[in-house]
């Protein structure tokens, strides 16, 4: 399939006009940064980072208000990785949907959030506005991915947390806290009860037995 193919299939399966196809493609792929003369051309032309911003003109060809980015930018170097980025901030200022952006880099995830949910096992373990994750974090899962995040300064040292043992059978999960094995702030509660999901400020929810007595280290304090 060539770009004009690829684009426009979503909008000729919803009864999209076909004498204006051509020109919405166009109107699309010049929005995510590529020029119309590229439409007969296939995928294997394109770079890594010009193939991503055809698939984000498909993803948006029908004006969606809820698009699911998965690993949008994992595959990408870092350069690319901020064209990308910065071009999915513009598209949410114009075009206003809601991106659930799922990722496993939280620098990244950091640049481009509103809240932040982290998961561990297939749960949902904490969820908050980014700013106060990253500085206030109350779920020990949590802390330790912020301690995984590299420090720009030269030399400087990160306090990381290395957690022990192996991640739990989501499909085979024992009583108490699935973080269990791992946590090192873990007591007899953990092993008997599984923490309730819980909102312990505004926005901020955390599903930890201790969340509230616990100073965790944030990513600013490292």
């Amino acid at each position: 399939m060539t770009v004009l193919d690829i684009v426009s299939e979503p909008l000729r399966l919803n009864g999209y006009p076909r004498d204006r196809l051509v020109d919405k493609v166009k109107e699309l792929v010049d929005m995510v940064g590529l020029e119309s003369k590229f439409l007969n051309r296939y995928p294997h032309a394109f770079s890594g980072g010009q193939r991503q911003r055809i698939g984000i003109a498909r993803s948006l060809a029908l004006e969606p208000r809820f698009v699911v980015a998965d690993e949008a930018v994992s595959a990408l170097d870092v350069s690319i990785q901020a064209q990308i980025l910065n071009l999915l901030q513009d598209l949410k200022e114009t075009m206003k949907p809601t991106f659930l952006f799922i990722a496993h880099d939280l620098s990244v995830i950091e640049h481009v959030s509103d809240r932040v949910g982290v998961m561990y096992v297939g749960r949902l373990v904490e969820l908050a506005p980014t700013e106060e994750i990253y500085l206030k974090p109350r779920h020990p899962y949590t802390e330790a991915l912020l301690s995984a995040i590299p420090r720009p300064e030269p030399g400087a040292k990160n306090n990381r947390i290395l957690l022990p043992g192996a991640v739990a059978n989501a499909a085979d999960l024992a009583l108490g806290c699935c973080f269990l094995p791992r946590c090192r702030y873990c007591q007899d509660q953990c092993k008997e009860d599984t923490p309730l999901w819980q909102e312990i400020s505004y926005g901020h929810y955390v599903s930890c037995h201790r969340a509230k007595e616990l100073e965790l280290q944030g990513v600013m304090e490292a």
